[in-house]
């Protein structure tokens, strides 16, 4: 059983409201609903029933209630055990695509917790692939894969065949990013045909392994950068006017520092997924609870953003 799951069945009992338990949980409300009914559908009764005063547990759903607490509690007293023996350092590995808006929350976080104590901080800025296998194998805490939409149920297959849980992040297309300089800047709107004479700037380790793969439509120019970090792709685009870069959006103030525009550009296949994964008996810490809720503050920060 998803240890996650109990978590959100004891907060929907504590605010009696599965929207306000979405919120508190920094989670879009149909993926708490769908967690709720997979839980429901593995024990085999009904936890909850809706009244005029929003929902209440059921008799079985209080006896479950009364021990899912319980079970929480004992896995909160597991945790503090690595306190005890090795001492209060925070010890936290995330594992990401390259995203900035998903660095810029992270770097939020980073910054509510306390230095005081210690902390040991790993972030991997990978592919799917590669988070995927930091979060099964190498004991990441957490991690985020990004698809585009129509290579969803391959993902899902490979996430239920390797025992891992998720919760969607954002839905949302690609956009442009260039220079303020680029010849395109100014450009109302802006074609794939535009950008055929414009050198593409790209990370060299994304492609999926299976020859299903359809990828965005991005120009049918030859000329073609890869990269492998963020930082080298913001120095090339703010100074070589004449690349740019398909990117998920980034907030105004890592734009305006590179002195960056982003654009709209309407293409064939450009809609994306980000997801959360985490083993299916994870517990979530109050760590995790804080990253989830300054990744989410992040995320409506850029996608209120004009284009």
């Amino acid at each position: 059983m998803n240890t996650s799951y109990l978590a959100y069945a004891l907060e929907i009992e504590r605010v009696g409201s599965i929207t306000q338990a979405a919120q508190n949980l920094y989670m879009a409300q149909p993926n708490l609903s769908k967690a709720l009914k997979e839980l429901e559908k593995e024990l085999g009764y009904p936890i909850f029933k809706r009244t005029a005063l929003g929902v209440k547990a059921t008799e079985e759903g209080e006896e479950f209630l009364f021990h899912a607490k319980h079970i929480m509690e004992q896995f909160e007293a597991m945790g503090r055990i690595s306190q005890r023996t090795g001492g209060d350092k925070l010890r936290y590995k995330l594992s990401i695509p390259r995203g900035s808006y998903i660095v810029n929350g992270f770097t939020s976080f980073i910054s509510e917790l306390s230095m005081e104590k210690g902390m040991e901080i790993t972030i991997n800025e990978t592919n799917d692939l590669g988070t995927i296998s930091n979060v099964v194998d190498h004991n990441y805490n957490l991690g985020i894969i990004r698809y585009q939409v129509n290579n969803e149920d391959y993902f899902l297959t490979m996430l239920k065949n390797n025992h891992l849980s998720y919760e969607t992040i954002w839905e949302f297309e690609y956009v442009l990013v260039m220079s303020r300089e680029h010849p395109l800047a100014d450009k109302p709107v802006i074609t794939i045909e535009d950008l055929e004479e414009y050198t593409k700037i790209t990370h060299g380790d994304m492609a999926l392994p299976h020859e299903r793969y359809t990828g965005l439509k991005t120009s049918s120019s030859g000329n073609v950068i890869y990269v492998y970090e963020r930082g080298s792709q913001f120095d090339l685009l703010a100074n070589v006017p004449s690349t740019y870069m398909w990117v998920s959006p980034i907030p105004q103030k890592l734009l305006d520092k590179n002195q960056l525009i982003q654009r709209s550009c309407k293409t064939a296949n450009n809609l994306y997924k980000d997801v959360m994964i985490f083993r299916e008996d994870y517990h979530f810490s109050e760590y995790d609870r804080l990253f989830q809720k300054k990744l989410y503050e992040s995320k409506v920060d850029v996608s209120t953003m004009k284009l």
